[in-house]
């Protein structure tokens, strides 16, 4: 485990976010890149935006330490069981943040192509302020954050391979966050997005 005091906390307002650049030592983030690259039965599912249906541009899947789904965008996952890798996952950041967590939203990002829109995790289910443990593995991706209400607030972020970012407080309430397409010519990577379900 890294040392508590290598991390980075942005002065945002209205924000409270952390960044472990080396959460994960390299060699140990590519065995789990691989692991569940391997294990994890990813799908596509189809989502509603405007009143129209789109293919996801992603795969993805859910994972808990119950039975408690998890619905966004018009869909509702039914979480298949924590597997050891991502109980490992799960117990080092909960080491390191003193938060808990009970599910997890995997997202695989294929190629540039695949992206995640403007969105905030603020669904019903994860209650107020909640605590959301982003991991990536694989390819370093360019995440981007804007304030809701405040157009001049915004910023940038490269998540890389073996980082951990903690979004808390009253981050998901004034806050969206993105992760763009780039024409770039990247490799495959996996985000694994913890939280707690009520």
């Amino acid at each position: 485990m890294m040392p508590e005091t290598d991390f980075l906390k942005p002065d945002l307002r209205d924000a409270e976010i952390l960044y472990y650049p080396n959460f994960l030592k390299s060699e140990l983030a590519w065995d789990f890149f691989n692991q569940l690259l391997e294990e994890v039965p990813w799908i596509q599912d189809d989502i509603k935006i405007f009143g129209k249906v789109y293919a996801q541009p992603r795969l993805t899947a859910f994972y808990a330490d119950n039975k408690n789904t998890y619905s966004y965008s018009g869909i509702t996952m039914t979480p298949l069981q924590f597997t050891p890798a991502l109980r490992e996952i799960k117990d080092k950041i909960e080491s390191e943040s003193g938060d808990e967590f009970t599910s997890c939203l995997l997202n695989l990002y294929r190629s540039g192509k695949d992206s995640n829109g403007w969105h905030a995790d603020d669904e019903k289910e994860l209650g107020i302020n909640p605590v959301i443990a982003s991991v990536s593995l694989g390819a370093n991706r360019l995440f981007k954050m804007k304030h809701r209400h405040n157009k001049d607030l915004k910023f940038d972020l490269i998540l890389e391979h073996g980082s951990l970012l903690v979004m808390k407080g009253a981050t998901q309430h004034f806050w969206l966050h993105q992760l763009p397409k780039t024409k770039k010519s990247i490799g495959e990577r996996i985000n694994l997005t913890f939280r707690y379900i009520k």
